[in-house]
């Protein structure tokens, strides 16, 4: 499999993903927030057989570009169980803040523990990380050592609880049952450089047991 990162969104910083499948080209994106010409440009560079739109949660820096991208390609769109109470209200996806008001409808809605096949042998496991917001989930490539985390956990950090809807017990509980992945998985965040679940078990306070649940 092939991570690909485009950092869109301007202030926000916010790392929108393509994971592709080697022999096929057949990709994902995950988190569209911003920059969709951008976005469709890398599709057509990188001549990718996009198969769906896959949301980690639902803040306006991550599906600001999921419009127009499902609107060229036809492409459904995939979240988990929980965040279509923000996906469909801006004020609960803060786009309002920006004079946006997006509202989606998602296509496809997952659970935890769902295994999602998207190519001829590529496919996630759903691991619903409620907290930064309530239908939150990573995606976890496990023959690939690879999760794909959203705002649930940053190099050395996690995701902020002040906004609708979040919970910062339950960002806790989630944080602790990545700790349960190899040392060895790569963690791509939603913001900041990528990092890995052995790194984070050194660095981060709440992988640490002040916080085991």
């Amino acid at each position: 499999m092939k991570v690909k990162v485009e950092i869109v969104g301007g202030m926000m910083m916010q790392n929108c993903y393509f994971a592709i499948e080697d022999d096929t080209n057949n990709a994902i994106i995950i988190d569209p927030g911003a920059d969709a010409d951008k976005l469709i440009k890398t599709i057509e560079k990188e001549r990718l057989n996009l198969k769906y739109i896959v949301l980690t949660h639902g803040h306006f820096d991550h599906i600001g570009a999921c419009k127009e991208i499902k609107e060229k390609y036809n492409t459904p769109i995939v979240i988990c169980e929980g965040e279509e109470i923000l996906i469909e209200h801006p004020e609960n996806n803060l786009s309002y803040m920006i004079h946006s008001n997006i509202t989606l409808k998602a296509d496809i809605v997952l659970k935890d523990n769902d295994i999602f096949k998207f190519g001829d042998d590529l496919a996630f496991k759903v691991i619903k990380t409620p907290g930064h917001t309530p239908g939150g989930m990573c995606l976890y490539f496990e023959n690939e050592n690879v999760l794909f985390s959203g705002d649930t956990l940053f190099y050395g950090s996690v995701g902020r609880t002040d906004f609708p809807y979040g919970n910062s017990t339950d960002l806790v509980k989630s944080v602790t049952r990545l700790k349960n992945l190899p040392d060895n998985t790569v963690v791509y965040s939603g913001h900041g450089d990528k990092t890995t679940i052995g790194t984070e078990k050194n660095i981060n306070p709440y992988m640490g047991n002040m916080y085991e649940y």
